[in-house]
């Protein structure tokens, strides 16, 4: 029988952002409550290896590279307003990369049936050319990267959740057809990208699929966008492997966003990627950590889907229960139609 790989290395404690919102205690809350959680017994602890530099280097630009180890080797320093680099930052980002490397090669040579890489500092807002909004690499696009390189996949599609655009993971694969990206995000919203219009360019036009949802959406919301958008795009593209950028910032106790998911709210969210994943890939996903920055909800969320991978008991309670009265199904109703006319759908 095989199982769930839970991914992570203490190197990625080692990105000291001080007070920061993205600080070393999101993963401290996550790992103790897996750690002491009942009802898992498929769930596998594994270390996240270091990713090699040319890993990296095949989806970001060596500048971006060498800016950071730049100011690790210095003490530290600031690559934009949001983003710091401590001296022990390249090696947390190489072994976050590393992990979700890791993690995909396991899977995708049959050893797991599916992982969560549960790393830091995030990646989706990473570009080829810098890293931005807390991120320094791109753990899921240099996963995606390296599995077709390696030939373990050629289909590859990246789920983002994360309550902020991925406009980094956007950007890697925007020309690409062998990569759909697909983002539901509240707008507006840090970036200011991920508009439905935004759909791909060149032969990649059409593999692109952004849904930007007002905020105050919550759990009926998202299921809507998941059953009448993400599905038939899945099953339209038909992926070998499910990446999945799993940022937990819409729970509605987040301080940094505005949305009203709730903890079982992110179960049913995967229940509803697995179903998709056993029906179109096999069951095969790769959860990689992105934002959530309510360390108690966080890791509650993040349970919630590590039961669903693992097959364990399902039942998580919310932290910070009764959720507020969220938005509904017309308040995305809309934009979805829009998105379903641009694709296709």
């Amino acid at each position: 029988m095989m199982a769930t790989g839970l991914f992570y290395s203490e190197e990625c404690l080692r990105h000291d952002t001080g007070g920061h919102p993205e600080s070393r205690g999101r993963l401290q809350a996550i790992l103790s409550r897996l750690r002491s959680a009942s009802g898992l017994p498929r769930l596998l602890f594994m270390d996240a290896p270091a990713a090699e530099m040319d890993w990296v280097g095949a989806v970001h630009a060596s500048g971006h590279l060498e800016r950071v180890a730049g100011l690790a080797r210095q003490g530290g320093g600031w690559l934009d307003g949001d983003t710091y680099v401590s001296t022990g930052s390249l090696s947390a980002a190489l072994h976050a990369a590393g992990g979700a490397v890791a993690a995909a090669e396991q899977l995708l040579r049959g050893d797991l049936d599916n992982a969560f890489v549960a790393v830091r500092p995030p990646g989706h807002h990473a570009t080829p050319y810098h890293g931005m909004g807390f991120c320094l690499f791109n753990n899921v696009a240099v996963a995606v990267r390296r599995s077709q390189a390696l030939g373990l996949a050629r289909r590859v599609a990246v789920v983002d959740f994360d309550v902020h655009h991925g406009n980094g993971t956007q950007d890697l694969f925007y020309e690409d057809p062998s990569v759909l990206v697909f983002s539901c995000h509240q707008s507006p919203l840090y970036p200011g990208t991920g508009h439905y219009n935004e759909a791909g360019r060149g032969a990649g036009q059409g593999y692109t699929v952004n849904v930007p949802m007002p905020p105050g959406c919550g759990d009926e919301a998202y299921d809507h966008v998941m059953r009448e958008v993400l599905a038939p795009a899945l099953r339209w593209f038909r992926p070998d492997v499910l990446f999945v950028s799993a940022g937990y910032d819409s729970h509605w106790a987040d301080p940094l966003a505005g949305m009203k998911v709730s903890v079982p709210g992110f179960g049913r969210l995967a229940e509803r990627i697995a179903s998709l994943a056993g029906e179109l890939c096999r069951g095969r996903m790769v959860w990689v950590l992105e934002g959530g920055y309510d360390p108690r909800a966080l890791a509650a969320a993040v349970e919630a889907s590590v039961r669903v991978l693992s097959g364990g008991e399902r039942d998580v309670v919310d932290p910070h229960s009764p959720a507020p009265v969220a938005l509904g199904v017309e308040a995305v109703e809309g934009v979805v139609a829009a998105v379903r006319g641009v694709h296709g759908l």
